[in-house]
């Protein structure tokens, strides 16, 4: 079935294809231009809905702010020593009584002052004064201000006693103006801090502090935000409007769907209705709410403009895709046609023609530019690489010329060993027999990984030698199991740091020097220890530094670093030399090596 398949693309040619492209660029625009007309409305109250929520988050906790920050005043007021010292049932003289007065009425005035041009606040003062003993003081404001005010039971405000029964902790409260009532008239409302005042050394309440003009500080904040023919409403927890940039102070405000409140309290959600969108900031522990009344149909003029801009906009995409198409057409295809043409006759090692000479400089004729010298060098490649097969055959014919002197070095040893048995010097046979092993090992028939059996022999071999050349009296121990000896590792990797635990650890301690070589298996790989107990100090820094870093100083030397760029240009990064400090004192260096036996090739 799927033989028979024929893709269609296959069968139209680049010009169609373009044709094509530029169909299904458009139709779709078309279509979700339609589509988008469809879902509009749903989608901008959405997206309205969101961003007012985002805003109205912000605007709260501007307001959150304002009311933080008359919480914080209230409570330096609370804690001032002159209202901590107020007492009407002291008795005073009256010289007294009117200084305590003058010094309260001054404090609170000066926490009254208007502040960053903002509305000002007023903060009052209510004692309740049953002895009648500040009677020279005013028992209510004249007037919206800051003071101190003394009253009798009889006219004892609304709000005092519930403001005592919150034991010091203050909230809001739509209050009527601090003035006397006036028969016959209706007093206007105010948004007000009631906060009482507690004495902290003898208990009881000193009087309740009442901050005025909050919903004008509250104003501003809704002044900040915009919303075209909305209305903003700042209200408590049962809706009553505390304050709003409409009327309404002290009505109950409808909401439709209120009673789903947030699970936590806290947080803002939109209620979206036929006519209006409404975006409500719910906090519970403050008892609470932000609302914005958004209606819709002020959306949905500037969605109808929306919808007008995306058609001129899809009528514009269509003109601008149609004249690129034309542009395409005629620019890109007779280029590409002879680049074409030019590619299928190409074949490696021919001559490439003269690259086409072209007036503009965009990507196709940085493309046929290119692709012509792409040619030239892969024929420069051909024959480079034909040059340096020649020479590899030099010089692997010049190696093997090369390793007739050592094999001739190893057999000559061979013999002058067997004569010098024969003759009876024994060490000397000994000491050369051992030569010979470096040899043979070294050369290892010219491969660069051997048996690790192999790699001990050869650093057993030059541990001999330099016992009989030196008489060294420090002792070697050996522990490494021989189910490890077919295991793979570079030659000449053992016998250099052996020579380095010898000049640089134990040379000069006699018989009190020890070397210590020891593997061991750890899942997928090999570590080998090579430990001795030299008294001498050891930069291990910039050991650290010569196997690791890319420039590492000449003055540590090379021999160390160059196996472990040979382990790791071998097994892999994870693997080669590490240095540390033995226990007890000396050098320890762990070789890793991979759990990889040697194949026999």
């Amino acid at each position: 079935m799927n033989a028979g398949f024929k893709n269609p693309l296959k069968q139209i040619n680049l010009k169609q294809q373009i044709v094509l492209v530029f169909l299904v660029l458009v139709i779709p625009l078309f279509i979700l231009n339609w589509y988008g007309n469809y879902r509009t409305d749903q989608i901008l109250k959405r997206n309205v809905s969101n961003a007012y929520i985002e805003l109205n988050k912000q605007n709260f906790k501007l307001i959150s702010r304002d009311i933080e920050s008359i919480n914080k005043v209230t409570s330096t007021v609370f804690q001032h020593p002159t209202v901590q010292q107020l007492n009407p049932d002291v008795d005073n003289s009256m010289l007294e009584r009117v200084k305590n007065y003058e010094r309260l009425e001054g404090l609170l005035n000066s926490y009254s002052q208007e502040a960053d041009q903002q509305a000002p606040l007023f903060y009052s003062l209510f004692v309740y004064d049953p002895s009648n003993s500040y009677s020279f003081a005013p028992y209510y404001p004249e007037s919206m201000k800051a003071g101190v005010y003394f009253f009798l039971e009889e006219e004892k405000p609304e709000w005092f006693d519930e403001a005592v029964a919150k034991k010091g902790n203050g909230y809001l409260r739509l209050i009527e103006h601090l003035s006397p009532p006036v028969q016959g008239q209706k007093n206007q409302h105010t948004l007000a801090y009631i906060r009482a005042i507690n004495n902290i050394d003898r208990g009881g309440t000193i009087g309740v502090l009442v901050v005025s003009n909050v919903d004008a500080r509250i104003g501003e904040s809704l002044q900040t935000v915009s919303i075209p023919d909305g209305e903003l409403y700042f209200t408590d927890w049962s809706n009553r409007v505390l304050t709003s940039s409409a009327s309404g102070v002290g009505e109950v405000l409808e909401l439709p769907q209120d009673g789903e409140v947030l699970s936590s309290g806290i947080g803002a959600k939109d209620i979206i209705t036929s006519d209006f969108i409404y975006v409500v900031n719910y906090n519970e522990v403050l008892q609470q709410k932000l609302i914005y009344k958004v209606p819709l149909k002020a959306l949905l003029q500037q969605q109808n403009e929306i919808k007008r801009i995306i058609l001129l906009i899809s009528v514009a995409y269509f003109v601008v895709g149609l004249i690129m198409i034309l542009y395409f057409w005629r620019a890109l295809m007779t280029p590409l046609q002879r680049l074409v043409y030019f590619v299928r006759r190409y074949e490696p090692g021919k001559v490439v023609p003269e690259t086409p000479k072209w007036r503009r400089n965009d990507e196709v004729s940085v493309l046929i530019s290119t692709i012509y010298e792409m040619a030239r060098r892969l024929n420069s490649l051909v024959h480079y690489k034909y040059q340096m097969d020649i020479k590899q055959k030099e010089a692997q014919l010049q190696i093997l010329y090369q390793q007739i002197n050592p094999h001739l070095l190893y057999n000559t040893l061979e013999s002058i060993y067997w004569k010098s048995k024969m003759e009876g010097n024994s060490d000397s046979a000994e000491m050369i027999k051992q030569l010979s092993k470096l040899m043979k090992i070294s050369l290892s028939r010219g491969r660069e990984l051997i048996k690790l059996g192999e790699e001990l022999e050869h650093a057993e071999a030059y541990l001999k030698l330099q016992e009989y050349r030196y008489e060294y009296g420090f002792r070697v121990t050996w522990d490494v199991p021989g189910e490890l000896h077919g295991y793979t590792i570079p030659k000449i990797t053992l016998q250099p740091l052996i020579e380095n635990a010898i000049i640089h650890g134990v040379k000069q301690m006699g018989e009190d020097g020890e070397i210590s070589i020891r593997a061991v298996l750890q899942e997928d790989r090999i570590e080998i220890v090579i430990e001795d107990n030299g008294y001498k100090p050891v930069n291990f820094a910039a050991i650290h530094k010569l196997l690791n870093h890319e420039s590492p100083s000449p003055s540590v030397g090379y021999g160390i670093r160059n196996i472990h760029q040979r382990i790791r240009l071998h097994f892999g990064p994870e693997y080669g030399l590490e240095y540390a400090v033995r226990d007890g004192g000396g050098t320890s260096v762990t070789i890793t090596l991979p759990r990889k036996e040697l194949s026999e090739d």
